[in-house]
Formats: C-alpha cells, sequence, structure tokens
C-alpha cells in the first residue's frame, strides 16, 4: 500500500517543494481551501523549525562513524535502534539511501544495520550496549522497511524477510513481545515496537499473518486502564504513564485499529499531559509515539499538541544543534527530536494516515 519507488519518492517530494540540497520549501497556505492534518505542515514548520531541525541533522551526521555507528564515548553508539532512527531522520527530511543532503549517512546507517542482521533474521550487535535487544531488533527493522523501494540492494527485502518472521516467531502466548527473542514474556513498550515494525513491511507487500496482528490487538487492549493509560504488563496490575501509554495507543493505530473506545479513552488520557509538564526519564520516547497518535488523530488533537511539543523542543535544544539525554545518548534524543519536529512533513510510509 505504502511502497515508494525511489522514482515516486522524489516526484513526491518535488510536489511537496523539495529540492535536493536545499531542504523543504512549503508554499503560502490558500485561505480558500481547508487544512488537513498533511498540509499543516505550511504553518507548523516554519522557517525557525526548519534551521534547528537541519542543525540537530547535521550534528548527527558529524557524529556518525564510516561505519555508520556513532562515537564511542557512550556505548549506545553501535545500538542498532539508535542508528536506526538517525536513519529515521535523515529520511523524514527527504533524502534517502545515496541521495539528498543526507543520502551519504542514510546509506551509511543502512550499511550497519544490513552488517547486523543475523542467518536467523536476528538484528543485533552483540558488543553494542541494549535496553532489550528486541527494541533494536525492531526498530531495526522498521528502519529497513523505511528504506525498501528507496534502495536496489537485494539484501534489503531478504534481510527484511527474515527480521519480520523472527518478529512472528516471537510472539508470546498473550499477544506480545519482550526483551529477548523468544515467546516467553510481553510489555507494551516492546510490543509496539514490533508490531509499528510488522505494519511497515505489510506496507511494502510483505506477509504478516491476520490472526498476529488481531492476537497483538487483544494484548494491548487488555493493557488498557480504566483511566485511558496503559500498564506495561498484564502480569503487573500497575498505574498508567505517559510514555506506555502513547506507545499503547500507537500499536493499536499500528494495527489498524483507528475507531472505538479504547481509541477515545487512550486519547483524552494523553490530552492529561500535553507538552510543557516535567521531563520524564522517558520523555523522547513517549514523545516520539505521541506525536504519531495525535497525528493520526488529526483535527484539534493535532492542533494543538504540535505546536507544544515543537515549540518545547526548540527550546531546548543545545548550542550545537543537539539533544541532551543522560539515560541513552544525545545521538537518541537528536534523532528522536528531528523525527518528532519532522512529523509534518509526512514523507516516511510508516507515518502516513
Amino acid at each position: 500500500m505504502f511502497y515508494h519507488s525511489a522514482s515516486k519518492l522524489f516526484a513526491m517530494l518535488a510536489v511537496a517543494g523539495f529540492v535536493v540540497g536545499q531542504g523543504p520549501t512549503f508554499a503560502v497556505a490558500d485561505p480558500k481551501v481547508p487544512e488537513t492534518v498533511e498540509t499543516s505542515g505550511v504553518r507548523f514548520l516554519t522557517p525557525e523549525t526548519l534551521a534547528q531541525v537541519d542543525q540537530g541533522l547535521k550534528w548527527l551526521s558529524v557524529r556518525q562513524n564510516d561505519d555508520g555507528a556513532f562515537g564511542v564515548r557512550r556505548g549506545y553508539g553501535r545500538n542498532v535502534a539508535v542508528i536506526s532512527l538517525a536513519g529515521m531522520a535523515w529520511l523524514s527530511s527527504g533524502s534517502s539511501p545515496g541521495r539528498g543532503p543526507y543520502g551519504v549517512q542514510i546509506q551509511r546507517a543502512t550499511d550497519f544495520v544490513l552488517g547486523s542482521c543475523r542467518s536467523s533474521g536476528y538484528i543485533n550487535v552483540p558488543v553494542g550496549q541494549s535496553h532489550g535487544p528486541m527494541y533494536g531488533h525492531g526498530f531495526a527493522t522498521l528502519y529497513l522497511a523505511e528504506v525498501y523501494g528507496m534502495s536496489p540492494r537485494k539484501d534489503v527485502r531478504e534481510n527484511l524477510e527474515k527480521a519480520v518472521r523472527l518478529i512472528i516467531s516471537c510472539q508470546n502466548k498473550e499477544g506480545g513481545w519482550r526483551y529477548e527473542n523468544e515467546p516467553s514474556e510481553a510489555d507494551v513498550s516492546v510490543t509496539v515496537c514490533q508490531i509499528m515494525a510488522l505494519r511497515a513491511a505489510r506496507n511494502c507487500g510483505l506477509f504478516v499473518p491476520k490472526d498476529v496482528v488481531d492476537r497483538c490487538v487483544e494484548y494491548v487492549k487488555q493493557c488498557q486502564n480504566d483511566d485511558g493509560g496503559f500498564r506495561y504488563q498484564l502480569v503487573r496490575r500497575s498505574s498508567s504513564q505517559f510514555a506506555r501509554s502513547a506507545a499503547g495507543l500507537v500499536a493499536l493505530y499500528s494495527a489498524g485499529v483507528y475507531d472505538g473506545p479504547e481509541i477515545g479513552r487512550a486519547l483524552n488520557y494523553l490530552e492529561r499531559h500535553r507538552p510543557g509538564g516535567l521531563i520524564d526519564p522517558h520523555y523522547y520516547y513517549g514523545h516520539y509515539y505521541a506525536v504519531q497518535a495525535q497525528y493520526q488523530a488529526g483535527g484539534e488533537n493535532w492542533n494543538r499538541w504540535f505546536p507544544r511539543i515543537r515549540d518545547q523542543l526548540l527550546s531546548d535544544q543545545q548550542k550545537d544543534g543537539s539533544w541532551s539525554d543522560l539515560t541513552f545518548s544525545n545521538e537518541y534524543a537528536t534523532a528522536m527530536s528531528c523525527i518528532i519536529l519532522q512529523m509534518p512533513n509526512n514523507y516516511l510510509p510508516i507515518f502516513k494516515r
């Protein structure tokens, strides 16, 4: 459905006003034409926003090594999740492997991810620090699905197919996924990574069994609390929290659930946690999912949400163009921030409505 060849992608970017080497530009909105979520970039992607995003993307490019990984100062520099997120940040600007201002960086990231693929389909670098290897596998699979169609390399599809089969084989009896590549436990946070990867793979033509998706939907729905938020696991009757609740809602959207009482209650919960409050340890992770959820919701949800997180992120950017995160790394925080800020670009198939 969302398969993009390189020619189709660049035709789309040309219509949007993207010129390779210059970044995206937008025409002045026509007041006679009703605004949609997809055209809101006219208002939301201000010159200041675009300039600061480009600063962040350039900072990431300077930090990247020739092998596609990042500096060795922090243990997460060789984490496939962080590298895949950086690749998605560059893709979100309109570049593709070998094409555009960040084409070289995307190609390096792609090389690293493909080089981390095992014969079993598992995408992981044992020497790289990781908070649950299936996080990395999920983000890396998602990244390969977004690159597929933009790259002529046959090994993208070959490894993507293996990665998808591994995800399917690791779904546990409850319908979710957990840290390790085995069908044992499950939690909402890892589950959303896998269902997004499966959705992206299905978008570009790979087969994903319906029962896998249906079981995931049932698991996520069971994790929803009465307040509309989501708990971490079924076995833990924990309270709702912002980051995991945003993730739970996106898991439902990724599985094709766009309506129903679960969606409305989850959106109401997120509304009580608008940007501008205290920054928690999972700040970037939470807002990465929250901005996707609000984009899918559209209307006033999107119109209220995006300007707030945009302004907050712009004010938090450091002078060198990066964003700071003491838990994982500044590369992680910068990649996440750039993805969030570029949501109105509407370039990546996985983020489309």
